[in-house]
């Protein structure tokens, strides 16, 4: 079965829970076992189906080819941890899913695609704009692109978010990254009298705002589903962008991110933000192949990486550089005709080379940023108290919370949680994945080993947030931070993902709704939407530090 064309069941051991996730293929005829020949790969994700357990996932991907299958091409499905629309741990089985495929297979890196369906579209449209370096097109279709007008205009729900939650829609709103499709070709596609036609229209009136026409395949009289007519269209036009692939080393780059998760774009990559959640952007463009023009908003530092045989430069010459209208000096290309060079800035002037950090302190970088979601998009393990709480509410509160957690880590992501006690933590598991501690400092003998160098003070008698005391008696804390013991992953309080059953029902509403700490009152009991009354929460700051008080 590893040499078979046609349908095709496999699947990989996740890095996140070690649980076997699936993904089906469609191999096409044309494939040969040990052939130097690369084929392309298109990504197909699936719609919403509350029915599609792995069982069901697999009996579908025996017995049907799904919508496209293109001459010469590998079509993956990814399951994605059922149904919530790729994000976060369903975000990382398709990377997942995609690297094993290129293992296994002999798969064009410059001509995979990323396409898919209803919430497939919704997904689909997610990686166009957080991953558009990665592909040579985008085709999504129907679903939602951001929350706030799809919830409005398809739920009919009145919002009324919290601040902080307004700041975390910014994480999968796919409107406010519209310029990064700038890096990649996109062909959406709508059904004329479809609700979901909304989402694209809200991509396009985005990308009308940048001075880009979105290219918009429109299903004449059609529902939720693709016309045919439209599919030959689509698919002649996905034809004709293989052909080239994508452009590994363009001249010009722009690039949008709220978050150091996404930092990456082609030879662009964002080092530092001056604040989160508030709009970074990149123009970066080659002149003449001797210069590069940068302009920045909201960024601390990044570096230009452009790969072996990439870069256009002048052996014999260093390269100028001008970043926000000041000139840089002293870069050059290699023999490989490479080029890297890191930029930093420091008391408003721009500087070449790498920012240090203080011993002893730590800063927001790529994949240590929070939210309290981000910890469980990697490996995690929840690490459970072998002493109860002095305060009884306290331990009621974290129990149901944990057992909560690993009953919704199974039903919702389809893994089963690795789970250990506070005493059975290893250097190995401090090493290699982000520890979710449950309990307080009087229960949790890990999280009392830490608690003196987080920067939000808990013991028996009170939490201390800044100047601001809560009793510890009747609430509890949810936190994310680096490790103390290893700073290359997170230490997290008293959390799995922070949004509850009320977003099961649309994933629209599966979004971030907790940021890097929260303060719990207990006496209000947890609900479908939040662990109980929140507060007080908020950001840390760049150095992962508290904030002045909202």
């Amino acid at each position: 079965w590893t040499t078979q064309t046609g349908l095709v069941v496999r699947g990989f051991i996740s890095r996140i829970d070690d649980t076997v996730q699936p993904y089906g293929l469609v191999v096409p005829e044309t494939y040969q076992a040990g052939s130097a020949h690369r084929h392309r790969l298109d990504i197909w994700l699936h719609g919403r189906n509350e029915s599609i357990t792995e069982n069901a996932f697999l009996l579908q991907r025996r017995s049907q080819t799904g919508q496209y299958t293109p001459a010469d091409t590998f079509v993956v499905h990814p399951y994605g941890r059922y149904s919530n629309a790729f994000k976060f741990a369903g975000e990382t089985d398709v990377l997942e899913s995609l690297a094993e495929v290129q293992r296994r297979y002999s798969i064009d890196e410059d001509r995979i695609s990323m396409r898919g369906f209803s919430m497939g579209g919704a997904g689909c449209w997610q990686f166009a704009v957080h991953y558009p370096d990665w592909f040579f097109a985008a085709n999504p279709g129907a679903g939602f692109s951001e929350t706030r007008q799809f919830l409005e205009s398809f739920q009919g729900q009145t919002l009324n978010p919290t601040w902080w939650e307004e700041k975390l829609w910014r994480l999968y709103d796919c409107d406010l990254y519209a310029a990064n499709l700038f890096n990649t070709s996109v062909i959406a596609y709508s059904g004329e009298i479809d609700k979901q036609k909304q989402a694209a229209d809200v991509m396009e009136e985005a990308l009308q705002k940048l001075g880009m026409k979105l290219t918009h395949i429109i299903g004449p009289q059609t529902a939720h589903k693709i016309h045919p007519d439209s599919a030959v269209e689509i698919e002649s036009r996905m034809a004709a962008l293989a052909v080239n692939g994508r452009d590994t080393s363009p001249s010009r780059v722009l690039f949008t991110t709220y978050s150091l998760k996404y930092n990456t774009m082609k030879w662009v990559r964002i080092d530092g933000m001056k604040e989160h959640w508030e709009p970074a952007r990149v123009d970066a463009e080659v002149i003449d192949g001797k210069s590069i023009i940068i302009k920045t908003e909201n960024v601390s530092g990044l570096s230009l990486n452009m790969e072996s045989g990439s870069a256009p430069f002048d052996l014999q010459k260093t390269v100028s550089i001008k970043i926000d209208g000041q000139a840089i000096s002293g870069v050059q290309a290699e023999t490989d005709r490479s080029f890297h060079a890191s930029l930093y800035r420091e008391s408003g002037k721009w500087k070449s080379g790498v920012q240090a950090t203080k011993e002893g302190t730590f800063k927001k970088v790529h994949n240590l940023q929070g939210p309290v979601d981000d910890a469980f998009m990697e490996r995690f393990i929840f690490v459970t108290p072998t002493r109860r709480s002095t305060n009884t509410h306290m331990q009621d509160w974290s129990t149901a919370e944990l057992e909560r957690a690993i009953e919704h880590w199974r039903r919702h992501f389809r893994g089963d949680a690795i789970v250990k006690k506070d005493t059975e933590i290893t250097d190995d598991d401090i090493a290699s994945a982000n520890l979710v501690l449950w309990g307080d400092p009087t229960s949790n003998a890990f999280t009392k080993r830490i608690a003196g160098q987080l920067p939000i003070h808990w013991d028996a008698q009170s939490i201390q947030v800044g100047k601001q005391l809560y009793s510890s008696d009747d609430h509890g804390l949810i936190l994310i931070y680096p490790n103390p013991l290893n700073p290359e992953h997170y230490v997290v309080l008293n959390s799995s993902f922070t949004f509850r059953d009320f977003a099961y029902l649309n994933n629209a509403r599966q979004v971030p709704m907790l940021p890097d700490w929260a303060v719990v009152n207990l006496d209000t009991p947890s609900n479908s939407v939040w662990p109980g009354k929140v507060v007080e929460a908020g950001f840390f700051d760049e150095s992962w530090q508290l904030k002045p008080a909202q």
